[in-house]
């Protein structure tokens, strides 16, 4: 066995799985990645199962050094620079460090989430069928809270496969597109059109249980009390003060607060990845549209590992050289739009 070593991390990471599905009807909330794509792909590229254990990193930087042999890992996720020993890193691949050596990310550019996967996954004692981690409750494994310095996971030794990436879809731009209800009737037509087009931005006090949305207050038409029932992944709520909140993978699992509407499923990791202070606006579609939509993520997610190639055949990446360049600036040497013109005179 190997071991990777947290040599420094950020708050907001944990250990995350796919969840624990069929838990909610015992109180307890199903928690997990709040990018499945990304946890699913960073598996993909080094073997695992879709939904195993990885560590889901926030928006702050991140290292990890492997001790008493080699560590097979991947990354995905949000934008941000990653090296070994001052070699870049390319998001979406996989990279092997030997023994002693260290993985170094750095900030979260326009997202909030990578997610590091480990060759073998990460070993611990199933909490409900689940390692996932909700720090409120205590609950997950092999550390039932926020990752920290120093922590450690027994892992298994690389296997020497050959570097692979993966090529996913052009990222989808555009509104949030959401399913108008359960409780979209205690909500005049003047309050839900006012939800629809408005811009929102997140607020910097959001966290795993939920995103609390800066905007205009959304009135009710009957108070905010009612009768408390369940609440899924994305579920919309609308307080006493009118800023909507979305509810998270670390959400409760019944609320009192009416719910104008629901995040649909393949849109939730594109606004979990939202930072705060960006604007968006949400898109009212149908129910059939929302299926549709998410038979769509489904077979996406079936289909990753035919996405999947091996790392000697990445194309030159203009952005990825910008990113990695110690001078700030890449040109393109059969533009000379981009490197004339620079000197001072």
């Amino acid at each position: 066995m190997s071991r990777l070593i947290v040599a420094s991390i950020g708050p907001a990471s944990s250990v995350q799985d796919g969840g624990r599905p069929g838990s909610q009807r015992y109180g307890l909330t199903p928690s997990g990645a709040m990018d499945r794509l990304a946890l699913a792909a960073a598996n993909c590229l080094v073997g695992n199962e879709l939904f195993a254990a990885g560590i889901e990193i926030g928006p702050f930087g991140a290292s990890f050094t492997a001790r008493d042999g080699a560590v097979r890992v991947a990354i995905s996720g949000a934008p941000r620079n990653a090296d070994v020993a001052g070699r870049p890193v390319a998001l979406e691949s996989s990279v092997t460090l030997k023994d002693g050596e260290t993985l170094t990310l750095g900030f979260a550019r326009g997202g909030a989430f990578s997610y590091l996967a480990i060759e073998g996954a990460i070993k611990g004692e199933a909490v409900f069928g689940s390692l996932a981690v909700n720090a409120r409750a205590g609950l997950g494994s092999p550390y039932p809270r926020p990752l920290q310095a120093g922590d450690e996971f027994s892992v298994d030794a690389a296997s020497g496969a050959p570097e692979r990436r993966i090529e996913l879809p052009k990222a989808v731009s555009g509104p949030i597109r959401v399913v108008l209800g359960p409780q979209d009737d205690e909500f005049d037509d003047v309050n839900k059109a006012l939800f629809l087009n408005s811009d929102w931005k997140i607020s910097a006090t959001s966290d795993r249980m939920g995103y609390r949305l800066e905007g205009p207050a959304i009135k009710h038409l009957h108070g905010h009390n009612i009768v408390s029932d369940g609440t899924v992944n994305g579920s919309i709520q609308v307080p006493g003060n009118g800023a909507p909140i979305v509810l998270m993978m670390d959400r409760g699992t019944s609320g009192g607060y009416p719910k104008i509407a629901t995040v649909i499923t393949s849109d939730l990791g594109r606004f979990a990845q939202t930072s705060a202070g960006t604007s968006f606006r949400f898109k009212a579609i149908s129910m059939a549209e929302a299926q549709d939509e998410a038979r769509k993520f489904a077979k996406l997610l079936q289909g990753l590992p035919d996405r999947v190639r091996s790392s000697d055949t990445v194309e030159l990446n203009i952005e990825a050289l910008q990113d990695a360049n110690v001078a700030g600036h890449a040109v393109n040497a059969v533009d000379a739009a981009t490197w004339h013109g620079h000197a001072e005179p």
